[in-house]
């Protein structure tokens, strides 16, 4: 999350605004303004701010006839920036950890496990009745191979709309800086509260559209791909067992009666892979959509919002997806559109491995359950006769 609302600055200096001292050094030595080659400590002693752009902080011994005294031990902007720009994966998680302690990396669990059952139990129980329940519209009208992308997406949907506003405060928390866990949450909070006040309790679905546009393809392709992956793992082994599924329209209903009589093993590594190969390929071709989606939300929340509005100027995460991705692959590249792929990625392909096959022994488990309750009550009821 950090790493993706981390923005890409212009580092160009104004040497012709300088004291003359000053410019005879940045000519014989350009390399010494920048920030990195500054030679930064803890503390800065003596600070001189260029343009008053905390980036462009000269700090080292004093030069004769240029400096001020030194005062009393202040925070550097440099060392403060170096603290909080991310240049990859590995950079962020030991800076925060390191600067913010480690239980920081777990910011936003709570929220995240108040969203995830009622999202999930929106979530499954409408894939399965969309797509098995013969009083589904997508059970009566779409062809097997595509049920799946259909009623994932659509799923997806209900779900998301049902817990947009806890998708909201755990983005935002997640995205804040510094600080105590407590104080997140209070400025989190303070910030959901003053946006309500002005814009309504509409506002607490601002997001939706973005989440949407990001996790309705995701769904979409996830289950698609999950459906297709665990099919092809279910025709290799009933090929090993001398036995195969005819090219017609029932070869679903056969590999779904296939998968019912599988052991609790097979069940889990069959759905276990497939889950995380279709999750991280979901994650990787809907990762500008994340994208995003975090830069417009920590944008409304940053306070970058309200001085667009003040200077009457229309900031990129103000305007249309389609404006704001194209917006990104021309200051930043394409990188720009997939930056954080990776804890994204380690993070939802083996999500999606755990969730999808808990579900499916879950699954079979309850249903092992009910059918033994089943015959019991028959078997009562054949004696009662």
């Amino acid at each position: 999350m950090r790493l993706q609302s981390q923005k890409v600055t212009s580092t160009g200096v104004d040497f012709q605004k300088l004291p003359a001292d000053f410019q005879k050094i940045a000519v014989s030595t350009p390399s010494a303004f920048r920030p990195s080659n500054l030679g930064v400590t803890a503390c800065c002693r003596e600070v001189f701010f260029m343009n008053n752009n905390a980036e462009f902080c000269v700090a080292g011994t004093k030069i004769e006839g240029i400096g001020i005294p030194p005062g009393n031990p202040a925070d550097c902007s440099v060392e403060r920036t170096r603290q909080t720009t991310f240049t990859s994966t590995l950079d962020g998680l030991r800076k925060v950890s390191r600067n913010e302690g480690f239980t920081t990396l777990w910011r936003g669990l709570t929220p995240t496990l108040a969203m995830a059952l009622p999202g999930n139990v929106i979530y499954f129980t409408g894939y399965e009745w969309l797509r098995f329940n013969p009083m589904s519209p997508i059970y009566r009208t779409t062809k097997d191979e595509y049920a799946p992308l259909v009623a994932g997406a659509v799923a997806r949907v209900l779900a998301a709309t049902a817990v947009s506003p806890i998708e909201l405060f755990r983005t935002r928390l997640q995205a804040s800086q510094g600080g105590s866990a407590g104080g997140h949450v209070q400025k989190t909070l303070q910030g959901i509260r003053q946006m309500v006040s002005v814009h309504g309790y509409r506002s607490l679905f601002l997001g939706l559209n973005l989440t949407l546009a990001r996790d309705v393809p995701f769904s979409g392709m996830y289950w698609w791909g999950y459906e297709m992956i665990r099919g092809r793992l279910t025709d290799i082994r009933e090929r090993r067992r001398g036995r195969s599924f005819e090219r017609d329209r029932s070869r679903g209903r056969a590999r779904r009666r296939s998968q019912s009589r599988e052991t609790h093993a097979d069940t889990f590594v069959d759905s276990f892979v497939a889950g995380a190969l279709s999750g991280g390929f979901a994650s990787i071709a809907t990762m500008p959509f994340d994208v995003g989606k975090t830069r417009t939300q920590v944008f409304r929340d940053s306070g970058e919002s309200i001085v667009a509005e003040a200077t009457k100027g229309s900031a990129p995460e103000e305007q249309s997806m389609r404006r704001l991705l194209w917006h990104i692959f021309k200051t930043e590249g394409v990188p720009g559109l997939f930056k954080g792929w990776i804890p994204r990625t380690l993070k939802v392909a083996p999500a999606c491995a755990i969730m999808i096959s808990s579900y499916e022994i879950g699954k079979r488990t309850f249903r092992g359950v009910n059918e033994r309750a089943f015959r019991r009550r028959q078997g009562r009821n054949e004696g009662d006769v």
